[in-house]
């Protein structure tokens, strides 16, 4: 772990321990490079913007990546935004903030295959990827007391948006449809799209709701730790995966692999 490059000091784990305000972003480093790392960098500078201020710019941000990895060329790298002059009772400064960086090893999926189970839910402030994770691991929670995997986030009317750390994508035939919702617009979500038209399918952005799950005959969820993870059931609807998951994957693994 490391702040703005170097070792934490000891107020700002206190401040981290106590605030969970700020955003971040976390991808995989392969082969020393980052895929979409251009999209991650401006969805950072735009959270930093937006809830800081000001920016941090691309080029610190650059620099920062690079002393956090160092020579490694395989590691999952979370970067996050916070700063110890905003509290609770002191929201106002305008200040750049802060830039955490933890390296870890990479991350297995989070699954293969997962039976989902639709929550009304919707994140606070849905377009930021926000420090703010209870509502999530509590969805999740209840997901798995009530035999599920995981949840799948709607509004009352039914409108489906996004998972707990993820995307969700439903096929019909060769069309991948994206809901349209409030929601955090993901990175792999949007290399995958880049890609698809590469692997023989197309993709689409429209309102989906629980009630119209049967026109699908597949879907999918990603992340940057799980390109493409089939669904096998959302509440009583079953979904068979097939080969197109794998063409899902291939279109992620199109994206090229950036360097830092």
């Amino acid at each position: 772990m490391l702040i703005n490059g170097l070792p934490p000091t000891e107020s700002d784990l206190h401040y981290l321990a106590l605030v969970n305000y700020g955003a971040y972003t976390a991808f995989r480093i392969e082969a020393g490079g980052v895929r979409g790392l251009d999209r991650h960098l401006a969805r950072l500078e735009a959270s930093a913007i937006e809830l800081f201020g000001e920016p941090v710019g691309e080029d610190e941000f650059r620099s920062l990546l690079r002393v956090a990895v160092a020579d490694r060329r395989d590691a999952w790298l979370r970067v996050s935004l916070f700063s110890p002059e905003i509290w609770p009772r002191t929201p106002s400064a305008r200040i750049r903030p802060k830039v955490m960086t933890v390296v870890s090893p990479p991350p297995p999926p989070l699954a293969t295959r997962v039976r989902l189970c639709v929550q009304t839910y919707g994140r606070d402030q849905a377009h930021l990827k926000h420090m703010a994770t209870m509502g999530l691991i509590h969805a999740r929670r209840m997901a798995r007391e009530a035999g599920f995997d995981d949840a799948l986030f709607a509004d009352a009317e039914g409108l489906i948006s996004e998972g707990p750390s993820w995307n969700i994508g439903f096929l019909a035939g060769d069309t991948v449809v994206w809901p349209q919702a409030p929601m955090l617009a993901g990175v792999a979500q949007s290399l995958i799209q880049d890609h698809l038209a590469e692997v023989g399918l197309s993709g689409v952005s429209e309102p989906v709701t629980a009630a119209d799950l049967g026109r699908f005959d597949g879907a999918f969820f990603c992340n940057s730790a799980t390109p493409a993870c089939a669904v096998t059931a959302i509440d009583a609807r079953r979904f068979t995966p097939d080969d197109r998951l794998g063409r899902i994957a291939a279109a992620w693994s199109a994206a090229p692999v950036q360097g830092i």
